[in-house]
C-alpha cells in the first residue's frame, strides 16, 4: 500500500471518490477532514496510484497505542474490487490484527473478505448493519480546500444565538463538559468512549438544543468520517420534534460550511427513522456496515 500525503493527490482522490458515493462515503468523509486540518491525525493508503482499487484510512500509528480502544482503532475502507480485499489486507501490513478495532464501510461485499482473513488469524468478528441516510445535499460534492473550517469556536453558525422557534429553547454548541453524551450512548458509557466523545466535541461540529433550565435536551455530534451521530433526546422531550429541529439547524450549518454529512439508523429504531426522514433524509441504495474485530480471547462488546 502507498501512503498518500501530497495535498494535490489527496484532492484529486477526493474528487474521484465523489463519483462512487454512497459506497465511498466513509472514506470520502474521512478524506474531507484530512484535507481540512486532519484533527484526528489520520493517514490514507491506496493500493496503487494514480489508478487505484482500494483505499484505507486509519489513524496514524502513534494514535493507536491502546490495543483495547476500538473507538480510536478504526479503519475505513472503500474498494472497487471487494473480492480482492482479502489479498490486500493480508499483504499490506496496514491492519494490526493483534488489536481490537473496527472496520467501517458502505459496501456489504467487504464482509466475506474480512471474515475470511479474520478466521485465518484467529480473530473474532462481530458484524453490524444500519440504514444509511442521505439528503440531496449530503455529499458536499464541491471538493475544495478553500473553505477550511478551522476552529468551530471561530466558525460562523447559522442564526448565531437564535432561538429555536419555541419559547425557552435555544440552539447551542455542545460543550466538552457534557458527559451526558457518553452516559446515553448505547455503545459508549466507559472511559475510552468518553475520551473519544470529548475529542469529537472539541474538534468537530457538535450541537444541542437547550431546554428552559439551560441544559441540553437533545444533541448530535459528528465523527471523523463526517457522519452525524451519537444523537439522543431525553425521555421527557421525545415525540415533540426536538431532534428534528436540531437536525435542521445542524444541516444548515454543515451546508453553509460545505461539510459533507450523512447518518445511520438501526432499521428497527422507528422513532429515530421518523425524525431523520422528517428532516429531509432518505435511505441510501447501500447500507452502513461495521465489523468489530477482536483477538481470540477478547469479548465483542465495545
Amino acid at each position: 500500500m502507498l501512503l498518500l500525503h501530497c495535498s494535490q493527490k489527496l484532492l484529486s482522490l477526493y474528487k474521484s471518490l465523489a463519483g462512487s458515493i454512497p459506497e465511498s462515503l466513509k472514506v470520502y468523509g474521512s478524506l474531507y477532514y484530512i484535507n481540512h486540518g486532519n484533527p484526528f491525525n489520520m493517514e490514507l493508503l491506496v493500493d496503487s496510484w494514480p489508478e487505484y482499487q482500494t483505499v484505507i484510512i486509519s489513524p496514524q500509528k502513534q494514535e493507536m497505542t491502546d490495543d483495547m480502544d476500538p473507538y480510536t482503532n478504526v479503519y475505513r475502507v472503500f474498494s472497487k474490487e471487494p473480492q480482492k480485499l482479502q489479498e490486500v489486507l493480508k499483504n499490506c501490513g496496514v491492519i494490526n490484527w493483534k488489536q481490537k478495532f473496527q472496520i467501517q464501510g458502505c459496501q456489504e461485499s467487504l464482509g466475506e473478505e474480512i471474515k475470511a482473513i479474520a478466521f485465518s488469524t484467529s480473530v473474532k468478528v462481530n458484524y453490524s448493519k444500519l440504514l444509511l441516510y442521505l439528503t440531496e445535499h449530503s455529499p458536499g460534492l464541491k471538493a475544495s480546500t478553500e473553505s477550511k473550517p478551522g476552529s468551530r469556536r471561530e466558525a460562523h453558525h447559522p442564526d448565531d444565538g437564535s432561538e429555536s422557534g419555541v419559547p425557552n429553547f435555544k440552539f447551542s454548541q455542545l460543550d466538552v463538559c457534557h458527559a451526558l453524551v457518553n452516559d446515553n450512548w448505547d455503545i459508549g458509557q466507559n472511559e475510552k468512549s468518553l475520551r473519544y466523545i470529548q475529542r469529537c466535541i472539541q474538534t468537530l461540529p457538535a450541537f444541542c438544543l437547550q431546554g428552559p433550565e439551560g441544559h441540553p435536551v437533545t444533541w448530535a455530534t459528528m465523527d471523523p468520517s463526517c457522519e452525524v451521530g451519537m444523537a439522543y433526546t431525553l425521555d421527557r422531550y421525545r415525540s415533540k420534534g426536538k431532534l428534528r429541529q436540531l437536525l435542521g439547524y445542524f444541516m444548515k450549518y454543515l451546508r453553509q460550511e460545505n461539510i459533507p454529512f450523512y447518518l445511520s439508523v438501526l432499521e428497527e429504531n422507528e422513532k429515530s427513522r421518523r425524525a431523520v426522514e422528517g428532516s429531509g433524509f432518505s435511505v441510501a441504495s447501500c447500507g452502513w456496515h461495521q465489523w468489530i474485530c477482536s483477538p481470540g480471547k477478547v469479548p465483542f462488546v465495545l
